[in-house]
């Protein structure tokens, strides 16, 4: 019995279904694709997360933001450095702040 996914994996997996005994289909995307593809997961991953609410599946969103960077040509480093900058000037959500309105003075 054969299943369709046509869905991003991590570049083990046909490895490993093939060490399972399964036949497995691929091809490589090309750039465009491929960051269509992963913005598709990162979609996906982010809805495991609110569903499971792991830090497994947090994990899972974290390594594709990191690979839509490195699609970009951004380092970790060099995203680190963004969000540590824009942090910085913004602040981060530890004091647990929410906007209930805002008005001219």
């Amino acid at each position: 019995m054969s299943r369709e996914y046509d869905k991003l994996v991590r570049d083990d997996v046909p490895d490993l279904l093939r060490r399972d005994g399964k036949r497995v289909a691929t091809h490589t995307a090309d750039d465009a694709e491929y960051v269509e593809r992963l913005n598709a997961k990162l979609d996906e991953e982010i809805a495991e997360y609110r569903e499971d609410g792991t830090l497994e599946e947090l994990a899972d969103v974290l390594e594709v933001v990191y690979a839509l960077a490195a699609a970009e040509g951004a380092t970790r480093s060099e995203l680190e450095e963004l969000r540590a900058e824009k942090a910085d000037r913004n602040g981060r959500f530890i004091d647990r702040v929410v906007v209930e309105s805002v008005a001219d003075q």
